[in-house]
C-alpha cells in the first residue's frame, strides 16, 4: 500500500478523536443524554456520538479522493467513493434525526424501516458491483438490472437496519464493526481491491478514535446516527468489493438477534413479559441474564461470559461478544483462503 495512504487513516482517527469530547460537552449542554442502563445507578451518558464518526471518515475518504486526483492523476472509480460517501451522510442524516425525535415520538420499526429506503439510493444509481451472483447447485447468474433494483437496495437496507440490532452496551456496536470491517479490509486487499480496502480502513480508524469514548464505562452512546452508517458502509464495501457472502457470515450474530425476535419475543410479550437487550444490574455492577431464556445475542454474551467468569461485569459480555465475532471472522478468512466461498 502506498505509504501516503496511511494519512487517510490517520486524519480519520485524528478528526474523530478531537470532535468526541466537543460533541459531549455540546450534548450534554442541550440535554441529549440517556440513561446507560447497564450501570447500577443509570448515569447520564452524551447521545448520538454517531456523527462524530461520520465527519472522521468523510474527512479520511476526502483526503484518500485528494490524493488520488492531485498526487496519482486519477479519477478512477471516483464515482463509486462518492457513492459510499453519500450513501454513509445520509445513513448518519437518518439515524441523526432518529436519535433527535426517536425516543420523543416513538417511531414504530416499520417507520424506520422505511425511513433508510433512500440510503439505498445513491449505490443503485451507479450501479455498483457486480451483477453476477454464485448461487447454490446453479452457479454463476447474471442478475442484469435486478441487481441495482433488487439486491442492492435489500441489501443496504437490511445492513443498515441490521447492525442496529446487537447493542446496547458499552462498546459494542463500535467493536463488531471494527471486527466486520477489518476482516472485509483483508479480504479485498488480497483479492486485489486496494479500494475498498483502504476505504474500509478509513472507517475502522475512525471508530477506533469513538470507540477511546465509548469504551467502558462510555462516556458517549454511539446512536443510530453510527449504527445506520456503519451497517450501510458494510453493505457497500460488501457489495464493491463482490463480498456479500462474507458479509452474510460476519452478519450471524443479527440474523440470530432477528430470529430470536421474530419467533421468541413476541409470544413472550403477549404475556406481558418486557424483553429488552439490558442486563439485570446488581448493585455492585455486575451483570445478571435479564430473563431465563436467551433472547438476543446480547444474552448470549452474558451466558458465555458467566461460563468463564463467575461474576461478570459490562466489559465481560462486549468482549464475550466480540470475542464471537472475531471466531466468525477467521472462519470466514479460512473459508475465503481455502476458496469455499
Amino acid at each position: 500500500m502506498e505509504p501516503l495512504l496511511f494519512s487517510c487513516f490517520l486524519a480519520a482517527l485524528v478528526v474523530t478523536l478531537f470532535l468526541v469530547p466537543r460533541w459531549i460537552k455540546s450534548a450534554s449542554k442541550m440535554g441529549l443524554e440517556g440513561a446507560d442502563m447497564n450501570k447500577p445507578k443509570r448515569p447520564k451518558v452524551a447521545e448520538a456520538g454517531g456523527i462524530t464518526f461520520i465527519i472522521g471518515t468523510v474527512a479520511g475518504l476526502l483526503l484518500y479522493i485528494s490524493i488520488k486526483t492531485f498526487y496519482f492523476s486519477s479519477t478512477e472509480h471516483l464515482v463509486e467513493v462518492f457513492a459510499v460517501l453519500v450513501t454513509i451522510l445520509l445513513a448518519g442524516f437518518v439515524g441523526f434525526i432518529d436519535d433527535i425525535l426517536g425516543w420523543k415520538m416513538g417511531m414504530r420499526h416499520l417507520s424506520k424501516v422505511l425511513s433508510t429506503i433512500p440510503i439505498a439510493i445513491p449505490l443503485a444509481v451507479v450501479n455498483a458491483g457486480s451483477s453476477t451472483m454464485n448461487v447454490p447447485f446453479i452457479g454463476g447468474v447474471d442478475l442484469g438490472f435486478l441487481f441495482p433494483l433488487v439486491v442492492i437496495p435489500l441489501g443496504i437496507i437490511g445492513a443498515t437496519n441490521g447492525f442496529n440490532m446487537v447493542a446496547g452496551y458499552n462498546g459494542l456496536e463500535t467493536g463488531m464493526g471494527i471486527v466486520i470491517l477489518s476482516t472485509l479490509s483483508i479480504v479485498a486487499w488480497a483479492a486485489g481491491s486496494g479500494l475498498v480496502s483502504v476505504m474500509c480502513l478509513v472507517m475502522v480508524f475512525a471508530l477506533l478514535g469513538f470507540l477511546w469514548y465509548n469504551r467502558p464505562p462510555a462516556r458517549v452512546f454511539p446512536g443510530d446516527s453510527l449504527t445506520y452508517a456503519v451497517g450501510a458502509a458494510i453493505a457497500c464495501v460488501a457489495i464493491l468489493g463482490n463480498m456479500e457472502r462474507l458479509a452474510a457470515i460476519l452478519f450471524i450474530p443479527y440474523f440470530f438477534d432477528m430470529f430470536m425476535y421474530f419467533f421468541r419475543q413476541r409470544p413472550d410479550e403477549k404475556k406481558g413479559i418486557k424483553v429488552e437487550a439490558f442486563a439485570k444490574v446488581n448493585p455492585d455492577g455486575s451483570l445478571e441474564m435479564p430473563h431465563k431464556k436467551i433472547y438476543g445475542f446480547e444474552h448470549l454474551g452474558i451466558w458465555v461470559a458467566k461460563k468463564i467468569k463467575h461474576k461478570v461485569y459490562e466489559k465481560d459480555v462486549v468482549l464475550a461478544v466480540i470475542g464471537i465475532e472475531i471466531m466468525l471472522a477467521a472462519l470466514t478468512l479460512a473459508l475465503w483462503s481455502f476458496g469455499i466461498i
